[in-house]
């Protein structure tokens, strides 16, 4: 594996930790700043959201949604099982698979598949699909399905 490679990894990585921390600490400027301006979050069983402030509508309302069902409105996904393969020095792929926590316990959980691109030094989601493979009866996604 060459250098490049390497970086790029760690890069495409660094975006995918990123994205965790931003949306669970409710900082979606940041969160969509991690998205090409055209990039999609294609939420299985949704229509895909498409851009920066139509995905920034969806997290926001999600943190509405948690806001009013939860005592204590916090959210935290622990993504794992990253799998990335870097197809040039400008796109890569990635597979992981999340679980996301309240303080009801396992919340809900499932799997991301991610086409990135490098704009400059950085990054940045394509398209990020998203499916819930499951959730926990009394969960806050519970509420939602």
């Amino acid at each position: 594996m060459e250098h490049w490679e390497l970086v790029a990894r760690e890069n495409v990585r660094n975006t995918m930790g990123r994205y965790a921390h931003a949306a669970d600490g409710g900082r979606f400027d940041d969160l969509v700043a991690l998205f090409t301006d055209d990039g999609v979050m294609a939420i299985a069983g949704r229509e895909p959201l498409v851009g920066r402030e139509a995905i920034r509508q969806f997290v926001t309302q999600t943190k509405s949604s948690i806001h009013t069902t939860l005592e204590k409105p916090y959210i935290r996904h622990h993504v794992n099982s990253i799998a990335i393969d870097v197809l040039s020095h400008d796109t890569a792929t990635a597979s992981s698979y999340f679980l996301a926590i309240t303080e009801r316990g396992p919340d809900h959980w499932g799997r991301y598949r991610d086409r990135l691109v490098r704009v400059g030094q950085v990054w940045l989601f394509a398209e990020r699909k998203v499916r819930v493979d499951g959730h926990a009866a009394t969960s806050w996604r519970a509420t939602r399905a």
